[in-house]
């Protein structure tokens, strides 16, 4: 009879070694996952991140951002908001009196316009350009302004035009030049007229930039806006005839003053139509206050009895920035010696 089978070996216990599986060197799939991708996703945000840095960084070498504005890519929004910065910042003087920078950057921005190209980043791109001409202190920058002005199939680039051209021709203006020329009045009245809200507002307050004090298209055109039935137009304009010492303003002035304080939301609400109310109506009132400030500037008169009375109710404003626009007008009001 055959001896039993000694089957110690199977009944032991296996050892945490037997237990895993044999090793076996990566696979190529592996590695790609493991190193190149994450490396990849590094190298194109350094890539973005540096092309970024470099236009933010283009310094003050007009012919950098002509380059640069002419490549055919998506980035040169970025370099357009840029050169607007740096036209606005307090190294930019030789930059705004640069005629061939003026001409170039008006070129660009026709071409642009003319490309036939819809999408986001052309717009972005016409919006800074009208920007950066605005800040010119020379004519040059007005021609390819007024021609976007002019263009009202795309109200957001005239609408930025209509303001580059109130900041062009304040500069102008304290360059001693004259920005009131027929072409421009034209140009901005015929703006006031369109069906966009946004782009007559703009030119509600452009036309009290440009205007004569007293007569004129643009003057004229002021007095009709005073009826538009939008209040963001009429408030503009309301603002532009104050700066001319009309006192046609002073009728819708009041009535931004006495526009109610909004209820403040409770601080755990996240009620952002209410803030924005709130935000919108301490706005229209401090710009009520400085169109007071603006007619009395023009005027060196006193205001009326019944616009007082209500500046002084807003000296108990909620609002902190209303209280001391009240104390700054109240301010210049003590030094307007009185009539007689």
């Amino acid at each position: 009879m055959a001896a039993p089978a000694d089957d110690s070996h199977s009944r032991r216990p296996m050892s945490p070694d037997q237990l895993l599986p044999p090793v076996e060197p990566p696979s190529a799939g592996f590695l790609v996952q493991l190193f190149l991708v994450p490396g990849l996703i590094v190298a194109i945000i350094v890539g973005v991140w540096l092309t970024f840095h470099w236009l933010a960084h283009l310094g003050q070498d007009p012919q950098a951002y002509v380059r640069t504005l002419r490549r055919d890519n998506e980035g040169r929004w970025q370099a357009a908001l840029n050169l607007a910065n740096d036209l606005r910042g307090p190294g930019g003087g030789a930059l705004k009196a640069d005629p061939t920078l003026a001409v170039e950057l008006g070129r660009i921005l026709t071409d642009e316009s003319k490309s036939g190209r819809t999408g986001e980043q052309s717009q972005m791109l016409r919006v800074y350009l009208c920007r950066a001409l605005g800040e010119f202190t020379i004519s040059e920058a007005l021609p390819p302004l007024l021609e976007r002005a002019k263009d009202t199939t795309q109200p957001e680039v005239a609408r930025a035009a209509i303001e580059a051209i109130a900041v062009l021709a304040t500069n102008l203006s304290a360059a001693g030049a004259d920005p009131s020329g027929p072409d421009v009045a034209e140009a901005v009245v015929a703006a006031s007229r369109s069906g966009d809200v946004g782009l007559r507002s703009a030119a509600a307050f452009t036309l009290g930039v440009i205007a004569q004090k007293g007569a004129g298209p643009a003057a004229d055109r002021l007095h009709s806006l005073l009826a538009d039935a939008h209040n963001d137009v009429r408030y503009n304009t309301a603002l532009a005839l104050a700066r001319l010492g009309d006192d046609d303003c002073l009728d819708t002035l009041a009535e931004m003053l006495s526009l109610p304080d909004q209820p403040a939301p409770a601080p755990e609400a996240r009620d952002d139509a209410a803030q924005s109310k709130r935000y919108k109506r301490a706005l229209v009132v401090l710009n009520a206050l400085r169109g007071l400030a603006l007619l009395v500037d023009a005027t060196h008169a006193p205001l009326p009895a019944a616009v007082l009375d209500r500046v002084k109710i807003l000296a108990d404003d909620p609002v902190s920035d209303v209280r001391a626009g009240v104390t700054a007008l109240e301010a210049k009001l003590a030094r307007v010696a009185p009539a007689g």
